[in-house]
């Protein structure tokens, strides 16, 4: 691969390691996260809880919230029905599964601290179960609410980025390696500011390291980020990059980390965004296609389901 090696700085690996990629696992993640698998915690380890639960996809929250709601009123039934027939006035049921389902929508109700007053607990014993279930419901609900929270209101970016790197005609005789992205939202993205590593192994006294520089852009940043934004990196006679081939993207395993920082308008806060590119990921002697349009009002249209659309060029 034609790369100028004096535009490299071998030590600075940008906070990736040396480590070389192997069977194509990048660094970064498409959706953003880092490639990396952790061990050695302890099985019961409660370090990463809260950052899990407010991180992970609503689906996932849904079912593990229900989950652990219907797991603590069927063990409290199995309390109830254990201490014995006598201990729930009002329940109506006769067998016993209808004794257990009594047990279940009165430990609902207790949890909850509805109390429709149907079934009540007769007994010491009983009262006491009840009020330790009433006050684990209140810590309960008070610790999702606050998940519930923490979820809405964690500033986070909603990128859309195109699904391949272009090899694109770009100024005429030129090329550009390059990508576009848009905001998903319709909030406002102010100072934008992207880099872009490219990575790739080469292998030093008879072993391979990952080597990493950031690249040229056309332009690192825009004041506003109101269409659609096309990232390039001109492949002129600066160009590290400049006489790449597949095969050679191919044989070093190489990949582009895209980073993006902006400044939210509606959270008034910094936020970052993160996506990798792959050598399978590039597409050569291609251009996009165009993504918006005007409307029969003469205003802008942004089409975002064309964010990824090209055409071959000859």
């Amino acid at each position: 691969m034609a790369i100028h090696k004096e535009k490299i700085n071998p030590e600075d690996d940008l906070g990736f390691g040396t480590q070389p990629v192997m069977k194509s696992q990048p660094v970064i993640n498409k959706d953003g996260s880092i490639n990396v698998k952790r061990t050695g915690l302890p099985f019961f380890s409660t370090s990463n809880n809260y950052h899990s639960l407010i991180t992970m996809s609503w689906r996932k929250f849904w079912v593990i919230v229900f989950t652990g709601y219907f797991i603590v009123n069927i063990l409290f039934a199995c309390l109830y029905v254990s201490l014995g027939p006598d201990v729930l006035d009002g329940k109506s049921g006769n067998t016993g599964f209808d004794r257990f389902m009594d047990a279940f929508f009165f430990s609902a109700q207790t949890i909850s601290t509805v109390g429709y007053g149907h079934i009540s607990p007769r007994g010491m014993i009983a009262n006491s179960v009840a009020a330790i279930e009433s006050m684990m419901g209140l810590l309960a609900f008070a610790l999702a609410t606050g998940l519930l929270y923490g979820r809405f209101s964690r500033p986070s970016a909603k990128i859309l980025y195109s699904e391949k790197v272009l090899v694109a005609p770009y100024r005429g005789n030129g090329w550009g390696l390059m990508f576009r992205l848009a905001n998903l939202r319709r909030n406002i993205l102010i100072d934008l500011e992207m880099e872009v590593v490219f990575g790739y192994n080469e292998e030093v006294n008879g072993k391979a390291i990952r080597k990493f520089f950031p690249l040229e852009l056309e332009r690192k940043s825009v004041s506003i980020l109101t269409l659609n934004w096309t990232v390039v990196h001109p492949l002129d006679e600066n160009s590290p990059l400049k006489d790449m081939t597949q095969e050679e993207l191919e044989k070093t395993q190489a990949s582009l980390s895209v980073m993006l920082k902006t400044f939210d308008d509606t959270f008034s806060q910094t936020i970052h965004s993160r996506t990798s590119y792959i050598y399978s990921d590039v597409v050569w002697g291609a251009k996009f296609k165009p993504v918006f349009d005007r409307n029969t009002g003469g205003q802008v249209v942004l089409d975002l389901s064309k964010i990824s659309d090209y055409e071959m060029v000859g």
